[in-house]
């Protein structure tokens, strides 16, 4: 198979799966190694950024999906018919930051981070496909974990949870110090 033939038969696995697809699984299918397919893929990924296309590859967690670019969205809706993007309020904003920085993790743990009752939010963010079921914690109850998605990844634009922008340690404590104020504050009324 000559590269010619090696990125149609990718472009054609990505285009058909539509979810993202292992370079193991791609390289199966093409007879060839994951090391070429990775570079192949990663000069398509190149040559479709130019202004000239449409669509883009991406990487999530090591695998590739083939999608249309953002800037495309506009064009795309007045076609399909589609309600626009949802919007995430700040409590959904919230409680998705909880799940991506602690997972996996429980409804209650996030409610203890919170402070107030998060099934409204977590069931959004799972209607959303932000967030999923990652099993149950063995524990009494065996409550649900919960976890992010492809699909977090894909609408925040990272390539892996290890993406995620860390948080400075003076930051967590600036944080503790105007969750005590505001706290002390409610109680003052």
């Amino acid at each position: 198979m000559n590269l010619k033939e090696l990125e149609a038969a990718i472009e054609a696995i990505l285009f058909t799966m539509g979810d993202a697809v292992g370079v193991d699984q791609i390289a199966a299918a093409t007879g060839q190694d994951e090391e070429t397919v990775r570079n192949v893929i990663r000069n398509m990924m190149t040559e479709y950024s130019g202004k000239s296309h449409g669509i883009q590859i991406i990487e999530l967690d090591g695998a590739f999906q083939m999608c249309t670019k953002p800037e495309m969205y506009e064009n795309i809706i007045s076609i399909t018919h589609v309600p626009k993007k949802h919007v995430i309020t700040d409590v959904l904003l919230e409680t998705l930051s909880i799940i991506a920085y602690k997972q996996p993790v429980t409804k209650l743990e996030i409610e203890r981070i919170r402070g107030v009752k998060s099934d409204h939010a977590v069931n959004k963010l799972i209607e959303y496909n932000l967030v999923q079921e990652a099993g149950r914690l063995d524990a009494p109850g065996r409550p649900i974990l919960l976890s992010t998605t492809e699909d977090f990844l894909r609408n925040f634009g990272l390539g892996s949870l290890s993406d995620l922008p860390e948080i400075k340690p003076e930051k967590v404590e600036d944080f503790k110090t105007e969750v005590e104020e505001e706290v002390q504050l409610k109680f003052e009324f």
